[in-house]
């Protein structure tokens, strides 16, 4: 079912221009997910000052990229690795549980196969922005928990994460208000990647 929903195409946004895509943008997978990461220039810097105020150092020199996911609030902010998961975690995930979405920062990145490159025009990236911070509070505020890394922050975010509106549900959706053809359905890396493909999406 899920490799059908990356098939069938969603109507993506369609005001965003015809203009070059002489930008990129890079989705990084994991086992079970995968973060979009916006490149970190004025209008990202701009966009996103608020991570600044709550101990993410997007103006750091030597950051490039800012990693954005979105999941579970209960599997996302409580699982360090897969050996923690809990029942009652997973459970709560798969039914239904709050949105968070997860930033963090890094340097440049080398080409690699779990980097997956898409070429963007600067009209679809100004939308992707618009679309990730439509799903935060209008001030966003972290939540107050341990992160992965010493840099990386969650805050409250729109949507509810059950197992049919996954992670990677929601990259194909962002994408899709970007203005790139996606699936309508790819609740697993594997779904998102196939989609990516399909659609003519992957640079390298």
């Amino acid at each position: 079912m899920a490799l059908l929903g990356a098939f069938a195409p969603q109507n993506p946004r369609a005001d965003v221009g015809d203009a070059p895509a002489d930008r990129e943008i890079i989705l990084v997978a994991g086992l079970i997910h995968y973060d979009i990461l916006l490149p970190v220039d004025d209008a990202t810097l701009t966009s996103f000052e608020f991570l600044e105020g709550a101990g993410v150092p997007l103006r750091h020199p030597l950051v490039r990229w800012l990693a954005v996911g979105w999941g579970s609030e209960a599997f996302y902010t409580t699982t360090g690795n897969y050996s923690s998961l809990s029942a009652s975690t997973v459970m709560k995930a798969a039914t239904g549980d709050d949105g968070v979405m997860r930033f963090e920062v890094t340097g440049a990145l080398p080409v690699h196969p779990r980097l997956l490159r898409i070429r963007v025009s600067e009209a679809q990236l100004a939308a992707l922005r618009a679309s990730i911070l439509s799903d935060l509070d209008a001030t966003p505020r972290a939540l107050p928990l341990s992160g992965f890394t010493p840099t990386d922050v969650f805050f409250p975010a729109a949507g509810r994460f059950n197992a049919l509106r996954t992670c990677n549900v929601w990259i194909s959706d962002k994408l899709s208000d970007a203005g790139l053809t996606s699936g309508a359905w790819t609740p697993t890396p594997y779904a998102v990647t196939v989609s990516l493909w399909w659609n003519g999406h992957l640079t390298r």
